[in-house]
């Protein structure tokens, strides 16, 4: 019975290893936002913003107080408070003068602006992350799926020349030039799988999942990266990213914010007033005394002119940044449309070289080795160069993809549809 029981566990957990969901890239950006925590945590600044506007809206609550008798040294008596004792009571009100509290609320409102904005920064950052972990993910697979060929080809003709070496049929110097051949190629499957696996990581902690993700893909979907040859110039491309990009966008948020709070902190130089009534049973100039009061600071050395310059060079600063945003979009555009350009051109060089009839020859050469009208050290070489031009033009593909994101990336907008 226990071993009944261990042997399904066993079971269960070499599923559990190997489980994987096949999801297209348009389910993994539905399971990234709906699962994603560090998306999930940076919505409830948005509330937290929100929620200041409402704070910043609410007025000081009247302030009451009472003085009741305590003792009554002429009368004798405790708590002498009845109709012939002593009581008084006050309420007052604090009004803001100077529109403080409209500007406080107007600067409040700023804030939810830049925390919307900050979020969709978060988020198109992170979805970028996706796209990049996505396309790693399959162009390496495609990797592996072409070094797994011809390992299992390779190791066939290992298993043969082994036979017939040990008939002393084939010098055992072939057997072994086989191997190395195998050896070289099951070194590469390893350092490619390192990568699948870095990007599996990243797969899973951006989605929420548990399981391996294997990214299917409609090689139709991609010829849009492929076939693309023209973009609009670095100049249009900067007005767009001047328009869409919300990290550029914040920064005017930012600036606008900063008005607002210069805008608060002088309404705040300005005294407020502080009225209200007050009831006075027999401790004023008469009986029953019914009072109006009112006070107000003076501004003889608090003008709050320390707040204000700060809140003046924060103004200050946040324009210097904006153009230094300007600079860094620029820089980032021009570079990775330069980047994008060079590989499409390069790509397509390569396709119209007639590289896809590597295939073809792969196949021809394998068939003409083994039947033996074809030397071994030709076949390794030639088996070596296969190899490595196939692995060199998959990552050439993926990099090509991976610079048509980056531009999406910068100027927020998706110019690859």
């Amino acid at each position: 019975m226990i071993k009944k029981i261990a042997f399904l566990l066993i079971i269960i957990s070499t599923q559990t290893v190997f489980a994987q969901q096949n999801l297209t890239l348009k389910q993994c950006e539905e399971a990234f936002v709906k699962n994603n925590l560090l998306l999930l945590a940076e919505q409830y600044n948005i509330d937290i913003a929100k929620a200041s506007v409402i704070q910043s809206k609410i007025w000081e609550l009247p302030y009451a107080s009472g003085e009741l008798n305590a003792i009554n040294p002429q009368n004798k008596r405790v708590l002498d408070i009845g109709a012939k004792g002593q009581k008084a009571i006050a309420v007052q009100q604090l009004l803001y003068l100077g529109k403080k509290k409209k500007n406080e609320v107007e600067f409040a409102k700023s804030t939810v602006g830049i925390a919307e904005l900050q979020f969709e920064q978060l988020l198109k950052n992170l979805r970028f992350q996706l796209h990049q972990s996505f396309f790693n993910s399959y162009f390496e697979q495609q990797k592996i799926l072409s070094i797994n060929k011809q390992i299992a080809n390779i190791d066939t003709l290992v298993k043969v020349y082994s036979q017939q070496a040990q008939k002393g049929n084939w010098p055992l110097r072939d057997v072994v030039r086989l191997q190395s051949l195998s050896f070289n190629l099951k070194n590469d499957f390893l350092a490619v799988q390192k990568n699948i696996n870095d990007e599996q990581e990243n797969l899973k902690i951006l989605i929420g999942s548990q399981e391996t993700i294997n990214p299917i893909v409609e090689e139709r979907g991609l010829n849009n990266y492929f076939e693309k040859n023209n973009l609009p110039v670095s100049e249009a491309l900067l007005a767009m990213a001047l328009e869409k990009n919300p990290d550029y966008l914040s920064f005017l948020k930012i600036i606008e914010s900063n008005e607002l709070m210069i805008k608060w902190q002088k309404s705040l130089a300005k005294p407020d007033i502080t009225v209200g009534a007050s009831y006075d049973q027999r401790g004023g100039a008469f009986g029953n005394q019914v009072n109006f009061t009112v006070g107000i600071p003076l501004a003889l050395w608090n003008r709050n002119k320390g707040n204000i310059k700060i809140a003046e060079a924060e103004f200050e600063k946040s324009k210097l940044l904006k153009e230094q945003k300007i600079l860094e979009l620029k820089s980032q555009i021009d570079n990775a449309y330069s980047t994008w350009n060079q590989q499409r051109e390069q790509y397509s060089h390569i396709i119209s070289s007639g590289i896809e009839n590597f295939d073809v020859v792969y196949k021809g050469i394998l068939f003409n080795f083994q039947k033996q009208n074809i030397a071994l050290l030709e076949f390794t070489d030639f088996m070596e160069s296969y190899n490595q031009s196939t692995l060199q033009l998959i990552e050439m593909r993926k990099q090509l993809i991976l610079s048509g994101e980056s531009i999406n990336h910068i100027v927020n907008v998706n110019l690859f549809n």
